[in-house]
């Protein structure tokens, strides 16, 4: 009984190792204020791609106090024109959730708007965002209380899931060389038969060339 102790604690610092790789470090920046009028150009975005019917959970904690002269809004879209969600005037933390559309990039925009004629020193408010998608954006102590699972079991399959998405997107990448090689030699066939058939018609104009030429001198009694 003494002996199932060490490797039971080995694998629950296996798995903290691998949870710790996998973790992804909060993005934190400055959002500097500015007029309403420029809201669209001072725009701060940060994009990242998904898969179809993928969740993603969006969390942003905005420093500052509302009434200081500055609004943040966040936006978070899609390269398709799909919107999931539009917080207003955001002061702590905004957590947004949403299941992807399709399988393209998003994105999470920021602006810091003046809402009062007085320029509040600093004019910028800090940011900190944090974007979980897949497995990573899963409740897993909620998980694990509702299966009734170990901390080890839940946390062995939260690594299931991962490798399962690195292998999705491994095998989307192969997809995507495989259609890129396929273009790519299409492009070269056609290329190759468009400098055959271009080299065919010269060779067919100097030849009609040569024949009127000398039609012309003989008619002109040249040669």
């Amino acid at each position: 009984m003494a002996m199932a102790s060490p490797p039971n604690s080995l694998l629950q610092w296996i798995t903290s190792l691998l949870l710790l790789v996998c973790a992804a470090e909060a993005l934190k920046f400055e959002l500097v204020a500015h007029a309403g009028a420029e809201s669209h150009a001072k725009e701060r975005c940060i994009r990242n791609f998904v898969g179809q019917e993928t969740l993603v959970v969006v969390t942003a904690t905005v420093g500052g106090t509302k009434g200081d002269g500055m609004m943040v809004n966040i936006h978070i879209r899609d390269t398709l024109g799909n919107e999931y969600a539009r917080p207003r005037d955001v002061v702590g933390e905004s957590r947004s959730v949403f299941t992807s559309h399709s399988e393209t990039a998003f994105e999470v925009c920021f602006e810091n708007v003046y809402t009062d004629t007085r320029r509040p020193n600093p004019a910028s408010r800090p940011v900190e965002l944090d974007i979980d998608i897949g497995a990573d954006a899963k409740d897993w102590s909620a998980i694990q209380a509702t299966e009734k699972l170990k901390p080890v079991e839940a946390d062995l399959r939260r690594i299931e899931e991962l490798t399962a998405e690195v292998v999705h997107e491994m095998d989307y990448l192969r997809f995507r060389e495989q259609r890129l090689r396929d273009t790519n030699e299409s492009t070269n066939a056609r290329v190759k038969w468009f400098g055959i058939g271009t080299t065919w018609l010269l060779i067919a104009l100097w030849g009609w060339q040569i024949m009127y030429l000398r039609a012309y001198f003989r008619s002109k009694h040249l040669i």
